[in-house]
C-alpha cells in the first residue's frame, strides 16, 4: 500500500502533520506551468520549477523526490506570489534574486542587467589571450552586476582590475558579487562616466565592455520581459546603437599599453558600423576585428592598442 503524501516543510522545521487540503508538491506545479503557458511566458515548465524550488526551499533533484508531498501554506503563498509575478513577464532572475555567469554565482537586482551567455564571449577570448597565472591589469566600463570583471579575476587569480559604473545601485550590487565570489580584494569600484574617464595612460593589458548598444527602434520592439523591467539606460545606445561605443573607444585607446587589446559586446549586425568606428578614432589600434557568437551573428569587438608610435588599422 503507498503511503499518504505528507506534509512539505522548510528544510530545518519540524515536519507538520499533513494537511489533506493542501495539494501536492508535483500538482501545485503542475498548476503553475498551466498558469505561465496560458500568459506567453517562455519556458513555463522551467519558470515554474525555479520559483517553487525557491519558495519550498528545495533543490531541483528534491523538487522530483518529494513531488507527492503536500505543500505548507505559507509557502504555497509565497510560490503563488512568485507565479503571478512571473505571468506578468517578471523575469525569473529577479523573481529568484541570482542568476549564473560563467558557472559563477551571481545577486542581480533591477538595478542591472541580468547576465547573458553571450556576454560569456569576451571572458573566454581573454583566457585564449593570457596565461591563467598571468598577472596583468584590466578596466571593465559598464560594469553592472560585475559579471565581467568578477569572472575575469576569478580566472585570473594574479590579475586585478577596475570596474566603472555610471549606476551607484549598480556598483553596489558588484560589490557584493566581488565580495561573494572572493575576489573583492582585487578589485576597485569607480563611480563614474566611461565615455569621460581619464585613465593613466598605458596603466591597462585589457579594456572589456558590455555597453548599451540597442537602437530606439530596437528598444521599442524588445519583449516585454526585457523593455518592462531591466535598466533601459544598460540597454539603449543614441546613433544606431553606438553612442557609447564612440566614446568608449578613445577612452581605452589612451589606457591601454602597447599590445593591450579591447573586448567590447556589440548587438547583431553593427560589426562593419565598429570597425569604421575604430578606423575614425585614430591611429591607436593596430588591429580591429569582428568575433561572432555561436548563432553566427556579430557579437564582440576585438581591437589591439598599436604597439608603435603610428600606423593604420590592419
Amino acid at each position: 500500500m503507498c503511503a499518504a503524501p505528507r506534509s512539505l516543510t522548510p528544510a530545518g522545521q519540524p515536519a507538520a502533520k499533513p494537511d489533506q487540503t493542501q495539494p501536492t508538491l508535483s500538482e501545485t506545479v503542475l498548476l503553475a506551468e498551466r498558469q505561465l503557458a496560458a500568459a506567453g511566458v517562455d519556458s513555463p515548465r522551467l519558470s515554474a520549477e525555479l520559483l517553487a524550488a525557491k519558495a519550498f526551499d528545495l533543490t531541483r533533484l528534491e523538487l522530483i523526490m518529494r513531488a507527492n508531498e503536500r505543500v505548507e501554506a505559507a509557502g504555497l503563498t509565497v510560490f503563488r506570489s512568485l507565479v503571478a509575478r512571473r505571468a506578468k513577464g517578471e523575469p525569473v532572475a529577479y523573481l529568484l534574486g541570482e542568476k549564473e555567469f560563467f558557472g559563477l554565482p551571481f545577486l542581480v537586482t533591477p538595478d542591472v542587467l541580468i547576465p547573458r551567455p553571450e556576454t560569456e564571449l569576451i571572458v573566454e577570448e581573454a583566457k585564449r589571450a593570457f596565461r591563467h597565472d598571468a598577472s596583468f591589469r584590466f578596466a571593465d566600463f559598464g560594469t553592472g552586476s560585475g559579471a565581467l570583471a568578477v569572472a575575469l579575476a576569478h580566472v585570473f587569480p594574479a590579475a586585478s582590475g577596475l570596474a566603472v559604473d555610471l549606476s551607484a545601485c549598480a556598483l553596489e550590487v558588484a560589490r557584493r558579487n566581488a565580495r561573494a565570489n572572493g575576489v573583492e580584494g582585487r578589485l576597485i569600484f569607480l563611480h563614474a562616466d566611461f565615455t569621460r574617464l581619464s585613465l593613466t595612460p598605458a596603466s591597462l593589458d585589457l579594456v572589456v565592455a558590455n555597453p548599451p548598444y540597442v537602437t530606439q527602434a530596437e528598444y521599442a520592439a524588445l519583449c516585454p520581459e526585457v523593455r518592462g523591467f531591466e535598466p533601459r539606460s544598460a540597454l539603449e545606445s543614441p546613433e544606431d546603437g553606438l553612442w557609447h561605443l564612440r566614446g568608449l573607444l578613445p577612452v581605452a585607446q589612451r589606457a591601454l599599453r602597447p599590445g593591450g587589446a579591447l573586448l567590447c559586446e556589440l548587438g547583431a549586425g553593427q560589426g562593419a558600423a565598429a570597425l569604421e568606428a575604430v578606423r575614425n578614432c585614430g591611429h591607436g589600434f593596430a588591429q580591429a576585428h569582428i568575433l561572432k557568437d555561436y548563432a553566427g551573428l556579430d557579437r564582440i569587438l576585438k581591437a589591439e592598442r598599436n604597439s608603435q608610435k603610428c600606423g593604420g588599422l590592419a
